[in-house]
């Protein structure tokens, strides 16, 4: 007699034979949707899993993230399968699914052109057509290396060797076997709406001393109307490429005379950072900031001390001087410590908060430096807040609050919160780690802020909470981190005098609430096209006279705005009205004023705006101070 196993779905205990797959157990249901997977006691799996004990059973659709992700891990596989039969002996390495897509590393001597992925494109629809079982194949270790030995995929064999256990998992489609713990969908032709986008070099396993690869991106959907969708988001992304508007609007460059990653701002650039840099200035001031400067390197031995030696892998090689090693800073906290251990500190003395723009250097593998967005030289909005225990609560929310507050007047409204926990490698105990987590959990609470855990995302002193803005394009960008660290106040022996007359160990929070302005920069330059709000805009308006007897008008309207802390100019080129009104469209002026002799005898200027056109004549007074209340309001129109 069968061996029956009871399965509970939504509440329902079904009675079951041992070893029946997913797939047939399912057939014998009346179910309104087709489920792709299943999850078994929280687990993942495909339809061909057999069932084995009793079990808790929960049926996994097209509507699921997860889902999706499945989706796109089962269309790297079709490309590769793809890959092998138009190109034999080509070596397989990784292929998993990535946000918004999939890509799959290949080793073999010739890299991809733009040709050759059309022709995998095209072969890989053909598999789809075929509509290609796959399957899960479970063998021995020694089977499994034997296997893909025979077929010459060392990579695989490495894998293997590293990962696999007595029984290896693998999933197989036709002739094509991948080494692959799963699940996939449950044939080639659930795979119909993909799209495969580029190519680039990769190295196996990240290592720049190991073989290097062709990697090819590629993404997928369950439907075609989401596929056009992302493939419209793509274009429109290429259009706002930082690497592509900063050159256009004279805005910043790289040299490699100077080395990869290391950013010149121009006039243009810097005058939009600086106005970012006073919004932030005014905003910590008001927020009970106090502001430091600290230097660009210490000694090694400071670094030793913090962790950082031990702990974090960008640092670049120290510097030798008089037989002493110093390091380019990674991080300005050591430096404010050590303006905290200038002196002894009371329980009155907290909080102290403490902030800085400081540049700082990390050494980045020129594979992934990518314009303003990773960089080797950057500038934080970094800060420490030092304070008791008692305080620690309020600090936290205050930080919370003051972020959300800068973020919200950049024009970014939606966000993704994000609590990130204890890491495999990590300082401190565990203990500690535990009441900080739950202390940043519980501001977040009490902040009503929307959460989701990131497991083992913290970094190496601490827990932290990521906020993540989404940008005009709903992409998601890192811009706070407020991070809970126990650790660099036991390491540097940092104290207090309490009221109890007693020294106590303070507690350090760190934070930044933009992240890097080079990588905020870039973001803010995409999010608005390059059309910056007036009081972000390089020049906020120009002045255009008809003829060379306008000059001196113009020349006193822009010093009168100049002095009013407004970024005006004068276009005096000898070029039509037409060439000079485009020019200015061009490099995206918010506001034009053309001006002519009606306007120097009514003391008037004729407005456009960028992108609106002709809004007729306004008085010059009027018209300065509306400009002056569009910088004040930081606003994200114009309303003239």
């Amino acid at each position: 007699m069968a061996e029956l196993i009871k399965v509970t779905i939504e509440k329902s205990t079904l009675s079951v034979e041992k070893n029946t797959k997913i797939s047939d157990f399912l057939a014998s249901l009346e179910l309104e949707k087709k489920p792709l997977f299943a999850r078994i006691n929280g687990q993942l799996v495909s339809l061909d899993t057999p069932l084995i004990e009793n079990m808790e059973l929960e049926w996994i659709d097209e509507d699921s993230d997860e889902a999706l992700e499945v989706l796109r891990h089962s269309a790297s596989h079709l490309l590769a399968h793809a890959v092998l039969e138009l190109f034999p002996g080509t070596q397989t390495g990784v292929g998993p699914a990535v946000e918004n897509g999939f890509y799959y590393d290949f080793l073999r001597d010739l890299p991809f052109t733009p040709e050759d992925l059309e022709a995998i494109e095209k072969k890989m629809r053909e598999i789809v057509q075929r509509d290609v079982p796959i399957e899960r194949v479970i063998l021995s270790k020694d089977d499994a290396l034997k296997l893909f030995k025979e077929q010459g995929q060392d990579l695989k064999v490495e894998l293997i060797l590293e990962k696999g256990e007595d029984w290896v998992s693998n999933y197989r489609q036709e002739d094509f076997i991948d080494f692959c713990r799963g699940p996939h969908v449950p044939s080639s032709g659930y795979i119909k709406h993909f799209k495969l986008l580029s190519s680039s070099g990769s190295y196996w396993k990240g290592d720049e001393k190991g073989k290097q690869l062709q990697r090819i991106y590629g993404t997928a959907y369950f439907s075609k109307e989401k596929l056009d969708e992302y493939l419209d988001l793509l274009e429109e992304a290429k259009k706002r490429d930082h690497r592509k508007l900063g050159p256009e609007l004279d805005l910043f460059s790289f040299n490699e005379k100077l080395g990869g990653g290391l950013i010149l701002w121009h006039p243009n650039g810097s005058a939009i950072r600086r106005a970012i840099e006073e919004f932030w200035y005014e905003e910590h001031f008001k927020d009970g900031y106090e502001i430091v400067y600290s230097p660009h390197i210490a000694k090694l031995d400071v670094w030793h001390q913090s962790g950082h030696t031990e702990f974090y892998d960008a640092m670049y090689p120290p510097l030798l001087h008089e037989g002493m090693e110093y390091e380019l800073k990674p991080m300005n906290c050591p430096f404010h410590i050590m303006v905290y251990k200038n002196r002894p500190r009371s329980y009155r003395d907290l909080p102290l908060r403490w902030a800085e723009l400081g540049t700082v250097y990390r050494y980045e593998r020129s594979g992934v430096l990518h314009g303003l967005m990773r960089v080797r030289g950057f500038t934080q909005d970094d800060a420490h807040v030092f304070c008791r225990g008692d305080q620690l609560e309020d600090e936290i929310k205050r930080v919370i609050s003051l972020a959300l507050k800068l973020l919200k007047a950049f024009g970014f409204e939606e966000f993704d919160v994000y609590l990130s926990t204890c890491p495999d490698k990590y300082c401190g105990l565990l203990d500690d780690w535990e009441k900080a987590t739950l202390a940043l959990e519980k501001a977040l609470k009490d902040k009503g802020l929307a959460y989701q855990i990131d497991p083992g995302a913290g970094v190496f002193y601490g827990p932290k909470i990521d906020i993540k803005i989404k940008d005009a394009l709903q992409r998601s960008w890192q811009c706070t981190t407020i991070q809970l660290d126990f650790n660099l106040s036991e390491r540097f022996d940092l104290s207090y005098i309490g009221e109890d007359g007693k020294a106590h160990r303070p507690y350090l929070v760190h934070r930044a609430l933009l992240g890097s302005l080079e990588r905020f920069f870039g973001v803010l330059i995409e999010h608005y096209n390059g059309n910056f709000p007036v009081w972000l805009a390089p020049v906020q308006v120009i002045f255009i006279p008809i003829a060379d007897r306008h000059n001196e008008y113009v020349e006193d309207l822009s010093q009168m705005f100049r002095e009013e802390g407004l970024r005006a100019s004068v276009d005096h080129r000898r070029e039509k009205m037409g060439y000079k009104i485009r020019d200015a469209e061009m490099r995206k002026i918010p506001l034009m004023c053309i001006v002519g002799d009606k306007e120097v005898y009514e003391q008037s200027v004729s407005l456009r705006v960028h992108g609106a056109g002709d809004k007729g004549k306004i008085h010059v007074n009027e018209f300065l101070e509306k400009v002056k209340e569009l910088v004040k309001n930081k606003s994200l129109s114009i309303n003239i």
